[in-house]
């Protein structure tokens, strides 16, 4: 408790003084602790092997400066108003949308990655629609923090659904429209390892949640392109992928969103979740 208290306490602070708190993060984070720098430079490394040292070393040193960013900025949702989401995160194509999905009662599966500030996002998804927001999640072991995380995802009316009943939940919700967010780069378990696909130059294993979830409830699949603008604030476009997911092939759906993911991974690497082992698996060892 005493934990989520001072995370609590430290929320109350202005932006302001929050990063100036995430610039001597950084520094410790980056230059004493080496927080995961084995991690972040092996990722970049099979990720961009075409690119030179210093140009890693220069991603990864905007990243180690972006993670301190992120963390103040997603310690701040414990407190931050609604008018204040809106304001840092501006939808570009809620239009979009309306007349490809709601206006013809048809529900929404948005698939994002661990890009930019996803917490925020997941806010300002809650304050779009009057409709039912999903936000799909893992749950954390510390039930403390997972506690504290719950009620902070949830502040602005969203419903959280654990990874595990996303499938029930949505069945259950089917004669409901609704808009559903879920994280397709997530990394799954080895005893739910189903498919590789090839992502950042490496075979990769990938949910295909969004996939089967779409097909199961007749979803439209968009991406939610969120893109940092300039410190504490972000652009997020709607971008359709599939408005009839019955009729596609298998894992079309699943490659389409992962290959956008890493499509904008590629422009801007920096904001990527690069300290997050996501090669913990190769097709070569899964049989052993």
């Amino acid at each position: 408790m005493l934990g989520t208290g001072l995370l609590y306490l430290i929320s109350l602070l202005p932006f302001f003084i929050l990063y100036r708190i995430a610039d001597i993060l950084f520094l410790i984070t980056y230059y004493i602790i080496g927080y995961r720098r084995s991690v972040v430079r092996e990722n970049l490394q099979s990720a961009f092997p075409e690119k030179t040292k210093a140009e890693r070393l220069a991603i990864e040193k905007k990243y180690f400066r972006y993670l301190a960013d992120l963390i103040v900025e997603s310690i701040k949702l414990c407190t931050i108003s609604t008018g204040e989401v809106q304001k840092r995160i501006h939808i570009v194509n809620m239009d979009l949308i309306e007349s490809i999905a709601f206006k013809q009662g048809r529900s929404v599966i948005g698939a994002v990655g661990h890009y930019g500030n996803w917490e925020m996002g997941g806010l300002r998804l809650s304050l779009l629609t009057d409709k039912r927001r999903i936000i799909v999640y893992k749950p954390l072991s510390n039930k403390i923090f997972d506690r504290f995380f719950f009620n902070m995802r949830s502040r602005f009316g969203a419903t959280l659904v654990p990874m595990k009943s996303t499938f029930r939940k949505l069945v259950e919700y089917r004669h409901e429209v609704t808009f559903t967010v879920l994280a397709g780069d997530q990394t799954p378990s080895r005893e739910e390892v189903q498919y590789f696909m090839p992502f950042l130059n490496q075979p990769t294993a990938v949910f295909s949640g969004v996939e089967k979830l779409a097909k199961a409830v007749n979803s439209v699949v968009v991406f939610c392109d969120v893109r940092r603008i300039k410190r504490g604030y972000y652009n997020c476009t709607f971008v359709p992928l599939f408005e009839e997911p019955k009729l596609t092939a298998e894992h079309e759906i699943t490659h389409a969103h992962v290959q956008y993911l890493e499509k904008v991974i590629k422009e801007e690497p920096q904001y990527w979740l690069w300290s997050h082992r996501r090669w913990k698996f190769k097709p070569e060892n899964m049989n052993r």
